[in-house]
């Protein structure tokens, strides 16, 4: 059996520096609580220096019984959670600075994205729902930190659609073991496809959980409320992080586990992403509120990904552009994210009324955002969109794909009313409080994600070959 501890050097930086963070937050002085979150930034760079040593020496294995994964699709998807967690960790310091539970906050942060990393790698559906649980229970509790109204309301619903959909999952994952009488991934393969009735429940209820995760319909109603409720850092990490670790956990259990059985779990990814796609563009059509807008944004965004989960067996096409898209749609999405958090006061589209001329520099990050969300070149998005909708194609899904362009143009409707208002003129005693930018953290925090979606448009071509490469057995 390989034990081997240094595969896990990414989840166990975050994990230790929770605990150590925990204990020392309990010491320090109120005023000097900042040091857990240069502790939290610094796990995230660890992490990604553990990742770049081990995508560069070729370190590929599976580790204690084969039940977590370290290959491609792990590699570049903790680069993608570990490069989104250290925004989030720079978009969070005005937010959470001299709060009564800063430490709380940084040590929750560390938690969920320890579970996001090992949804990632499981190799198995017990450690499958282990990682759901780490990923969960703690995003919960983020959703409530501000402890008003919008957010305890928030952080129920979150909490309730979490534990229905869980406890759908975990008997998803017993009726697998009885069809498979394993839980192994490569065991499932040779074992279900036998048990056609036990593997069709079994698996929509283990895809109930991470369509949860992932903010996709049936499962999104919480969603726009919890991007409402919560504070904007923990908004920008709901509708991201979650979203690359059960997307790539559904990858990694349908190309693995259920390749040859008989129910057509390609169909039914097919139709949900296409309800997804369309419901969620549907109603951002007339949004008001920015944060409501971009929750409804995302969950159009997860029927674009939800794409490639359709073909996984299909097309080899279908990994690298889900690993591409994800990196991208993260970028972009926290970008969108910080520009919100710089300035706290602006809550509805009208607020960003003449933008552009007082805040020029973040007019033009979310000229980026809002476009690369669209699919406008060059950024990252258009890229990981051509590539998804090429591997729906070659995965004979023609139709999808058609649904997915037609629903991209109409996308740009509810963009453009966001993006109309950055460059009208607005009298000056109205926009006063609207434009008071929270520090200069966000704003770093905007220009960084906003160049990284900008860069990955560009280079392309240097960043798809590092998603390519045989998921471990």
């Amino acid at each position: 059996m390989n034990e081997n501890l240094a595969a896990l050097v990414p989840e166990l930086a975050l994990l230790g520096t929770a605990v150590i963070g925990l204990l020392a937050g309990s010491w320090l002085p109120r005023r000097q609580q900042w040091i857990i979150a240069v502790l939290a930034a610094a796990a995230c760079a660890a992490g990604l220096v553990a990742t770049g040593v081990t995508m560069a020496t070729d370190r590929e294995q599976t580790v204690f019984a084969d039940v977590f994964a370290v290959d491609t699709a792990t590699g570049f998807g903790r680069l993608t959670v570990l490069g989104a967690l250290l925004l989030i960790v720079g978009m969070s310091v005005e937010t959470v600075h001299g709060h009564k539970r800063e430490t709380e906050y940084w040590v929750l942060l560390l938690l969920t994205g320890a579970g996001t990393l090992a949804l990632i790698g499981a190799n198995d559906l017990l450690t499958l729902f282990a990682a759901y649980l780490l990923a969960s229970i703690p995003a919960y509790a983020l959703a409530a930190y501000a402890k008003d109204a919008r957010g305890t309301e928030a952080a129920l619903k979150y909490y309730l659609m979490g534990a229905l959909l869980g406890t759908a999952m975990l008997a998803g994952t017993a009726l697998l073991y009885a069809a498979g009488h394993a839980t192994l991934y490569r065991e499932l393969n040779s074992a279900l496809p036998a048990a056609y009735g036990l593997v069709a429940v079994g698996l929509v209820g283990v895809l109930a959980g991470l369509l949860f995760k992932a903010g996709a319909a049936p499962a999104h109603f919480w969603v726009p409320d919890v991007t409402e409720g919560a504070p904007t850092p923990v908004a920008a990490y709901v509708t991201t992080l979650p979203k690359i670790g059960g997307l790539i956990a559904g990858f990694r259990l349908l190309h693995q586990a259920l390749p040859g059985t008989d129910v057509n779990w390609p169909l039914l990814l097919a139709v949900i992403a296409a309800v997804t796609m369309t419901l969620g563009n549907l109603a951002a059509f007339f949004q008001s509120s920015v944060t409501r807008l971009l929750a409804y944004s995302t969950i159009s965004q997860v029927g674009y990904l939800l794409m490639a989960l359709a073909v996984a067996t299909r097309t080899d096409l279908a990994q690298k552009s889900l690993l591409f898209y994800l990196a991208a749609y993260a970028a972009t999405n926290l970008a969108a994210f910080a520009v919100v958090t710089e300035l706290p006061h602006a809550r509805t589209l009208d607020d960003y009324r003449g933008l552009a001329r007082r805040h020029p520099g973040l007019a033009a990050v979310l000229v980026v955002c809002l476009l690369g969300l669209v699919g406008t070149p060059p950024t990252g998005v258009f890229l990981g969109k051509l590539e998804i909708f090429s591997a729906a194609v070659d995965g004979g899904l023609t139709w999808l794909a058609a649904l997915a362009v037609a629903n991209t143009v109409a996308s740009l409707f509810y963009y453009l009313r966001w993006l109309a208002p950055l460059f009208r003129l607005t009298p000056a005693e109205p926009s006063a409080r609207a434009f008071v930018v929270s520090g200069r953290w966000s704003a770093a925090t905007a220009y960084t994600a906003g160049a990284a979606s900008l860069l990955l448009g560009i280079a392309g071509g240097a960043v798809l070959p590092l998603t390519t490469g045989p998921l471990l057995p």
